[in-house]
């Protein structure tokens, strides 16, 4: 079965285009949401369909994210999931299996769609970026990993002006993951405790 766990950890994380006439927005607006964005929270809707178009994973959460690599992403419907990095490390909480996984973000981050919404000012080091064209109003900007073993073979982000709108991500088996965000807030104030996990009494850990 093609789980949650295999989507996220693969790549430590959670991403297509603006009309013809505004094709040189989608970068602009990558950047301009790195340059006012610090905090951002959000609720998303997570869809992944197969290489058929068919439906294999419907979920809804919410998130939070602190620049430079601080976030926070929970899924709560269907299934409940935590995805949490401090910074340093990243763990992944399955709450029905009762297991945690963790890796070092250094190993995580350089090559993950969280790189793109959370990592730091090197993001033309990690990504070869590219202005989309759609007919949907949105600024859309194409992230291609430079990191042969990302797990990506494509990721696209979204904006309206430089807010977060939508993420795709095609991964390498061809799965597509379109991520819708709503209630969008730019720099809210945010509880650093939300960033620190604690491994609760009982659950395995696995270390990546």
């Amino acid at each position: 079965m093609y789980t949650l766990r295999t989507i996220i950890v693969s790549a430590a994380l959670l991403v297509a285009a603006m009309p013809t006439l505004s094709m040189a927005e989608g970068i602009d607006s990558l950047k301009k949401f790195y340059n006012s964005t610090q905090s951002i929270s959000a609720k998303f809707h997570q869809v992944v369909t197969d290489t058929k178009g068919q439906k294999i994973q419907d979920v809804f959460g919410e998130m939070v994210i602190k620049r430079p690599n601080q976030f926070r992403w929970d899924y709560k419907k269907p299934f409940e999931q935590q995805l949490v990095s401090d910074g340093k490390q990243v763990w992944l909480y399955d709450i029905e299996l009762a297991q945690v996984t963790t890796r070092q973000l250094s190993k995580a981050l350089s090559a993950s769609p969280a790189a793109l919404l959370a990592g730091g000012e090197d993001l033309e080091k990690n990504f070869n970026l590219a202005n989309l064209s759609r007919e949907d109003n949105l600024d859309w900007v194409s992230a291609l990993s430079k990191d042969a073993d990302s797990g990506f073979s494509n990721i696209a982000i979204a904006f309206k002006g430089n807010q977060l709108q939508q993420m795709e991500l095609v991964d390498s088996f061809g799965h597509l993951t379109k991520i819708v965000f709503t209630d969008v807030k730019p720099n809210p104030n945010i509880n650093a405790k939300l960033f620190l996990f604690k491994v609760p009494q009982g659950v395995d850990v696995l270390v990546e």
